[in-house]
């Protein structure tokens, strides 16, 4: 075969059509039992193509040597395509540039067969050939796609690995390769594909630096999963965002991929602090999820499996966003706190004044600059992303009034999360979302100066969570009754500090003043003691050494539990003696244990020094109250 006769490149440029279309498409079809039916018979077309080209490339070297005047083919491979195929078009180079490119293009589309047929070993051997054609070709903009996609592949195979490294070596060079080449030449590169395309199918200008663009997206994209995995977050994030950026420039996106991918990426901007950042993610990932169309109604879903499949997937996709956003007025909450907490962790009100005033001016100023920077810049979404960010501030609240805007967007995504997320079929989800609630409620308490209408916020916290701890069945849900528990007593607590700072204020307690008090010690009293039991063996037996994730808890629930007996108001000196007496076995139980296991002293080390000191102080109290009740 000296050239390649028009029909014979027809036949080639059909199997490479036909083999994309099986594995791009037919394979989705193929049945569970042959799920890569599609992907081996393209496989068998692939082989085929590449055995034509080798044998056309033997005997074209051939008649190259036996004709030393001529080094070009004197017969053109397609009708009216000058320098095609296996002429000089393509790789604008050598010929021996274009067989290396073609060659190498089947070798690449074997290796990515092979990966996707879980054959990894096969892969990377049809990868590596490929890489070694390419050495005979100096990079333009008719290959540099190939030299940048099968880097790529091996990124991902080798990160498939958990060779990290390796992986971040092949993408760190494509990611150069492509800047080096978009500085040098710039012009629009030549798709794969095009290599066993007609002149007729050649993609234009447009369409080839789309293509191109997204196949550095991809780079992008890998190469931010390997900073991740490198625990590189700084570097992970930013190349996740330009991810996401490129995306939209260039419309190539799934809707709900796309959102989950900027709303997870929120949750990274959060943990920085940088609220802007974080807002603007979520107000995109909802924006965005928009596109992917409305939710179907009930009947639709009951009348096609696809609907409710449909159905399933947007009300599922859009709630995980709202409990992102839940994630993001909880925090900034939090975070708000810390600098205005004084030392006994309340409000201090004059450091509010002195936030209030650094706020302005030079602050809006940086953030302006910031803005600009992080911008996902779509003009059909631009309007609707903005309008969404302004329901929520990203600043620190100062006060009452800022926090509790920031509480009532939280708790509308927690109605919406709650929506799908229910308590049967969802149980976990369903809880966590009612512990992000308490939360809010939590941190929107601490900008109430008012004690009594704190104490309220408290007690939707405990009508929050009371019931479903009641209702969980410990066996199977154990850590999160504990979490339950814990947090019950604690807000128990919360409410019995703030009744007794309001009781100080009086002259002298009723009745109704002292069986509320009472009643919120002993609630707090019952719920550490449920989470203290939970820790007993099956047998009933107190552990003689506390697991690390809840030495604190258990500790401080001990050192609570006997604060909290000290604090009960009984009317006769025998319940006041017996509360004081459990109360110093509580206190005795933390110093003992501490005593016995010194590794725990750091973990309570406030907690420790009083219940020292109480241990102490308490039987010179029990003393004087049982010689007062022996003179009577």
């Amino acid at each position: 075969m000296a050239t390649a006769s028009s029909s014979e490149w027809r036949a080639i440029c059909d199997k490479f059509t036909s083999a994309q279309h099986l594995s791009d498409v037919e394979s989705r079809k193929d049945p569970e039992n042959d799920p890569f039916r599609s992907k081996y018979n393209a496989r068998e077309l692939l082989k085929e193509i590449h055995c034509s080209l080798k044998n056309f490339y033997v005997e074209h070297d051939n008649e190259s040597n036996a004709n030393e005047a001529d080094q070009l083919p004197t017969e053109q491979p397609i009708d009216g395509a000058k320098d095609d195929a296996f002429g000089r078009g393509h790789c604008g180079e050598s010929p021996v540039g274009i067989q290396a490119a073609q060659l190498g293009a089947i070798e690449f589309y074997l290796g990515v067969n092979h990966v996707e047929t879980e054959e990894l070993s096969a892969g990377e051997e049809h990868l590596m050939n490929c890489m070694k054609l390419l050495e005979k070709c100096n990079i333009s903009p008719d290959n540099v796609s190939l030299f940048i996609q099968v880097r790529n592949q091996l990124g991902i195979l080798w990160a498939g690995r958990d060779e990290i490294e390796k992986a971040q070596g092949y993408l760190e060079t494509a990611e150069a390769m492509y800047k080096r080449f978009m500085k040098e030449d710039g012009l629009p590169p030549t798709d794969i594909t095009e290599y066993f395309a007609a002149e007729e199918e050649k993609l234009s200008q447009q369409e080839r630096t789309k293509r191109f663009e997204m196949v550095y997206t991809h780079t992008l994209y890998y190469l931010a999963q390997v900073y991740k995995n490198l625990e590189q977050f700084d570097k992970a994030g930013s190349y996740c965002h330009c991810t996401l950026q490129r995306q939209l420039q260039y419309n190539q996106f799934s809707p709900l991929e796309w959102a989950i991918n900027a709303a997870t990426l929120s949750q990274y901007y959060i943990t920085k602090n940088h609220y802007m950042e974080g807002r603007h993610c979520l107000a995109a990932a909802s924006v965005i999820a928009g596109l992917a169309g409305e939710v179907p109604s009930e009947a639709a879903a009951l009348e096609s499996e696809a609907e409710s499949e449909r159905r399933e997937q947007l009300r599922q996709k859009r709630a995980e966003i709202a409990r992102c956003w839940i994630k993001y007025c909880l925090n900034l909450l939090q975070d708000a706190k810390k600098p205005l907490e004084d030392n006994i962790g309340e409000l201090d009100v004059d450091h509010q004044e002195e936030l209030r005033r650094a706020r302005q001016g030079e602050e809006e100023e940086k953030e302006r600059g910031r803005k600009s920077a992080i911008l996902f810049d779509s003009s059909d979404t631009f309007d609707s992303i903005c309008g969404l960010e302004e329901k929520v501030s990203c600043t620190f609240p100062l006060d009452f009034q800022e926090a509790r805007a920031v509480f009532l967007v939280g708790q509308s995504y927690v109605n919406e999360a709650k929506d799908y997320f229910e308590m049967d079929g969802h149980v976990t989800d369903h809880i966590e979302i009612l512990q992000d609630h308490s939360s809010l409620f939590k941190a929107l308490a601490f900008f109430e100066e008012d004690l009594e209408r704190r104490c309220k916020m408290h007690k939707r916290r405990v009508d929050l969570l009371e019931p479903i701890c009641k209702e969980l069945n410990a066996q199977y849900y154990l850590l999160i009754c504990r979490q339950l528990q814990f947090e019950l007593a604690e807000t128990h607590y919360e409410m019995m500090d703030l009744k007794l700072a309001v009781a100080n204020r009086q002259d002298q307690l009723d009745a109704h003043t002292v069986k509320k008090f009472n009643h919120l010690c002993s609630s707090s009293i019952r719920y550490y003691q449920m989470f203290l039991d939970s820790l007993r063996s099956p047998e009933g037996k107190v552990p003689d050494r506390l697991e690390d994730d809840v030495l604190r808890p258990a500790l401080v629930a001990r050192f609570r539990v006997a604060r909290l007996n000290s604090r009960l108001i009984s009317a006769s000196p025998s319940g006041q003696l017996e509360n004081l007496n459990v109360s110093l076995e509580g206190y005795q139980s933390v110093v003992q244990y501490c005593e016995d296991h010194p590794e725990a002293c750091a973990s309570v080390e406030t907690e420790l020094e009083l219940s020292q000191e109480m241990v102490n102080l308490l039987p010179l109290k029990i003393n004087r109250i049982k010689a007062k009740t022996a003179t009577n």
